[in-house]
């Protein structure tokens, strides 16, 4: 099934399979917004990394589809999550957070933010009737808010849904993937001290 002919029976088919649920094509999701705007449904858009996806991610679009009839969730690409959030991001590659997100029964429509494309341009294709943020977006801030309340119905922060952050979990992963390294650089350095001690080397 191509993009295009996506309809409004296969998005609210709760059984279609999880990769028909994204729109790589912006044209194509272009369309399928303004058919489902036709046919009086309230669109609600989110958007962001979702890396080491978790608990907290799967609550935020919960409670962003409650906000409306369909939830469509713009997923950064690789190269525009290093952009935005360093070079060591994505632990996860964009194929597989699409994959994770598509199965999330909450989520209606996917697509990719590419790194083209500025942080506005999925906002101002599908101006959306309730714009979902979170307040630990750093880089959507007060003066961007201003900028697209007008092609925005509302605009909804949520307070993030979890008490553990994926950044505070990559951070801990690191912490003991070092503390792992450093016990068998210890284990190896004792080793080669005893051998030499005993003359075997």
């Amino acid at each position: 099934m191509k993009d295009s002919s996506i309809t409004i029976k296969d998005i609210l088919n709760p059984a279609i399979k999880s990769e028909k649920r994204l729109i790589r094509e912006k044209k194509d999701l272009k369309n399928v917004v303004k058919l489902l705007k036709d046919n009086g449904f309230k669109i609600v858009l989110t958007q962001g990394v979702w890396d080491l996806i978790h608990e907290g991610h799967a609550k935020y679009l919960e409670k962003a589809k409650n906000e409306g009839d369909i939830l469509i969730v713009g997923v950064d690409s690789d190269d525009l999550t290093k952009k935005r959030k360093g070079p060591t991001r994505p632990i996860v590659p964009q194929e597989e957070r699409v994959k994770m997100v598509s199965h999330l029964r909450s989520v209606d429509i996917i697509t990719i933010r590419e790194l083209s494309e500025d942080y506005g341009s999925l906002i101002r294709m599908v101006k959306p009737d309730v714009l979902v943020v979170s307040k630990s977006t750093k880089d959507f801030t007060d003066e961007m808010k201003n900028e697209y309340k007008d092609c925005c119905g509302n605009i909804v922060n949520f307070e993030p849904q979890s008490t553990t952050s994926t950044t505070a979990r990559i951070r801990t992963l690191t912490i003991e993937g070092a503390e792992q390294l450093a016990e068998q650089v210890k284990k190896l350095t004792d080793q080669f001290i005893d051998q030499i001690k005993n003359g075997k080397t």
